[in-house]
Order: structure tokens, then sequence, then C-alpha cells
């Protein structure tokens, strides 16, 4: 015969984790800096310190690990982050029912491939934490034939690209960018004859520029890369294989800028601009306004 189960320890309660504890300790782990989370969260560095002190003395356990530079998450901190997520995501959703119950529906959003791939991910993630009663539906497509889409009314909004000297161009500029030459840092693709390049398809205004560039310059090249995709061009150029004309704000620490210097033609400054329906729906607003917010961010960071 079994022995009756007498509670005991167990007894007592489970303590509650609260959200904003949770949010804060999302932060770092996103960041793997308690300074930049504390920005983030809107507070000071050694309340966010207290924060996660309470917090694993809370769990019983150690989230994070320190050294002078970052933060890392423990065994345990992966765990929880998996949890911090989830019952973040549900209480947003859960209040949006309540106080924003008319923010939800289908959003469909068209981006250039370079934009898809560098800022959309981040401004979308963010939109889904404050408004996740709306779906986003992103096509990527070249500007050309998102413009085309949206002009069939295929798309709600679209982010594409435009040369800064096209007045009658339609939209808003969310943000002003320059294009550039990027190779390989230490490399030495930009001095073979014929210059290796790696360059979008037909249509595309980049193409475009960097060719005739070259073309009016009487330099010699060849197309060692063709394709639409930024990712693929940009393993082009980090193996050294070519260089490509790229956005200023895409040049990360395993590129360099080429220019004049070294016998390439100057390129020109372009406008990222928003593309809307002619009638937006409320969630559609929702998401413009968020987009436009993500470039103001973009730009005070350059600045």
């Amino acid at each position: 015969m079994n022995a009756p189960f007498h509670p005991g320890p167990f007894r007592s309660s489970l303590p509650l984790l609260d959200n904003d504890v949770l949010r804060t300790f999302v932060a770092i782990a996103d960041t793997g800096n308690f300074s930049t989370a504390a920005e983030a969260v809107l507070r000071t560095p050694s309340a966010v310190s207290m924060q996660i002190k309470k917090l694993e003395e809370q769990l019983r356990t150690t989230l994070f690990l320190r050294d002078a530079r970052s933060v890392s998450l423990t065994p345990h901190g992966e765990m929880l982050l998996t949890y911090a997520r989830r019952m973040i995501a549900l209480s947003n959703e859960a209040v949006s029912r309540f106080i924003m119950p008319e923010l939800s529906g289908v959003v469909r959003v068209g981006a250039a491939d370079d934009i898809a791939e560098r800022l959309l991910p981040s401004i979308l993630k963010d939109f889904a934490g404050k408004f996740p009663g709306i779906m986003v539906d992103v096509t990527v497509d070249m500007s050309m034939k998102l413009r085309r889409r949206m002009d069939e009314q295929r798309l709600d909004l679209a982010l594409v690209n435009y040369s800064a000297r096209s007045d009658l161009a339609p939209g808003e500029v969310v943000y002003r960018d320059k294009l550039v030459w990027a190779g390989a840092k230490c490399g030495s693709a930009h001095l073979r004859d014929p210059l290796p390049i790696s360059i979008w398809e037909d249509g595309c205004i980049w193409r475009q520029v960097a060719v005739d560039g070259l073309e009016q310059m009487k330099r010699p090249y060849r197309i060692a890369y063709l394709s639409a995709n930024t990712m693929a061009q940009r393993a082009a150029v980090v193996s050294d294989l070519a260089i490509a004309p790229f956005p200023r704000s895409y040049i990360t620490d395993d590129m360099v800028l080429l220019g004049q210097k070294e016998g390439l033609p100057e390129l020109m400054t372009f406008d990222v601009r928003l593309l809307s329906a002619s009638q937006l729906s409320i969630p559609a607003k929702a998401v413009a306004e968020s987009i436009r917010e993500s470039y103001l961010e973009m730009q005070r960071v350059a600045a």
C-alpha cells in the first residue's frame, strides 16, 4: 500500500515572472550588452543589473556569463529566453485584443532585395512585438517590378530604390544613401584586368549606373557574377572574386570602399522611397509608420 502524499515543501506557490523584467532579459540577450539593453528598455544600467540579479535569485540559477566587454547566455539562460519570448508575445497579443482590436489583418509589403535582406527583418520583428494582430506578407523583387505590383494594387506598401535626381518619383523619401564600389578587405579583385564585377539583372538602376560609369572611363570589365540576390553578390565580394556596387550602409568590416584612386567611377546617390496604396487600411498605416520610425532611427545612428 502506497504511503499518503504530503505536500511539504511543495505547498508554497511558485514565484511569478514579471514581464517587465523578462523584456529587460530579452534585450540583454539580443544586444549582448547591459548598457545597450538599458538604453533599449529606458532604464539605467544599474537598474538593469538589479533586475537581472533579482531574476537570477528568483530562479536560483545563473542566466548570463559576463566578461569585460560582453555577456552571453548560460544553458539555463537559453532555456529561459525561449519562454520569455513566448510570454512577452502572448502578453502583447492579449493586451492588443482589448486596447487595439481594430489593428488586425494582413498587410502586403514589397521590398527590394537589399532592403529585404538588411533592414526589413528587424523592422518587422519590432513591429510584430507591438502589433501581434497584424500579419505582414512580404514580396521581394526588383524595384521596377515592385512599382508595377503597386500599380496593379497587389501591394499595400513597397520600399523601392530611386535615383536621388528623380524629382518626379512617387512616394516619400524615408532614407538617402550613396552607391559605392565595394571590395574585399585586403583584396585584389579591383586590380584585375578585365575588372570582375558582380551586378544585378537587366532593369536595375544600380547595374546601369555602374556599367555606364565603367564604359565612360573605358575601364575593361567582365560580369563575373550575375544575380538579383545581394547575399550572393556579397559572398562574391568578400571572397575577393569580384567587386560590386553596394549602398554605403551595406559595407561591413570585411569589405572596403573603392573609388577613383583605384580607377573606378563615382556612382550615384539614391533614395529609399516608401510607396503607399491610395487607400490604406489602419493596419497598413501602422506598418508604414513603423517603417518611417525605423529609418529615422537609422539616420540618427548614422549622424
